[in-house]
């Protein structure tokens, strides 16, 4: 269990660690936004067919729907990632999966009970005070753009929930992203160059904090309990906002820790009541 337990705190820390690079990148002006996404997806590609195989080259898994989530997602993120500090980034984008599942959820008719409604509900009222307007408001364009991000990546894991092979599915919608992240990637060499230091940062990103990181998630998700694999998750918010404090001097505001302990509070009790719901 000890293994597992440090496998899955490495893969917390991959995902948390898109947010610290993509901020030290485009907050600082090292990398412009289509150029640090066409890398990221590019090199994600190559990593993940690595180690998948390279005959994801000429028939790639995964399917149309899931790669244009992808893309819809990486786009977005690091557009918002232009206006948005670390760890409100990361609380808006995590809050945005998680409503847009619920949302989904709902839609297909599961019926949640009075205490994930609940909250539910605290989750709302803590995300309504974060993006309320303000001095320590969210940038607008900002924030909308990472809901996009949000809703996105919800769309993606919705789309691959039902994989056999998830590794091979997420390696071939990196793929079908390659054409286009070629194109984003030569618009923004024509915008402006990265630094040296920005483009190490989006291939960071892109080979580890996203291949790798994503290929170590699903070798530790059979051994996770469902309700484990969703708190786990609680703490990515968490783990960005201390990165953007310690690397990028970001301030940590009472806005943020409070709407933190609102939004993970009211998410955890959701996911444990729909858990006691399902066993009993």
């Amino acid at each position: 269990m000890g293994g597992t337990a440090s496998l899955t705190a490495l893969a917390m820390l991959a995902f948390a660690a898109n947010s610290v690079l993509a901020r030290l990148a485009l907050g600082t002006g090292e990398a412009e936004a289509l150029g640090y996404t066409g890398l990221r997806l590019v090199s994600g590609a190559l990593v993940l067919a690595v180690l998948v195989g390279n005959g994801q080259w000429r028939r790639p898994e995964g399917s149309n729907a899931g790669a244009a989530a992808l893309l819809g997602y990486a786009l977005t993120f690091s557009l918002a990632y232009l206006m948005l500090d670390t760890g409100t980034g990361a609380l808006i984008l995590f809050a945005s999966v998680q409503a847009g599942m619920i949302v989904w959820a709902v839609h297909r008719g599961e019926r949640p009970g009075a205490m994930e409604w609940l909250g539910f509900g605290l989750a709302l009222a803590a995300f309504g005070a974060l993006v309320a307007p303000g001095v320590t408001a969210p940038h607008p364009p900002g924030l909308l753009l990472m809901v996009g991000a949000g809703l996105c990546w919800a769309a993606y894991s919705l789309i691959g929930r039902g994989s056999a092979a998830p590794l091979k599915d997420t390696a071939g919608n990196f793929l079908r992203c390659v054409p286009l992240g070629l194109l984003l990637l030569a618009a923004g060499l024509w915008r402006e160059m990265p630094s040296a230091f920005g483009a190490g940062l989006a291939v960071a990103s892109g080979a580890v904090a996203s291949g790798l990181g994503y290929a170590l998630w699903y070798a530790v998700l059979p051994r996770l309990a469902r309700a484990s694999a969703a708190f786990v998750q609680l703490t990515v918010p968490a783990i960005a906002a201390a990165g953007g404090v310690l690397l990028l001097g970001e301030p940590l505001t009472a806005r943020l820790v409070l709407a933190s302990a609102g939004i993970l509070g009211g998410v955890a009790l959701a996911l444990a009541a729909a858990e006691r719901r399902r066993r009993g």
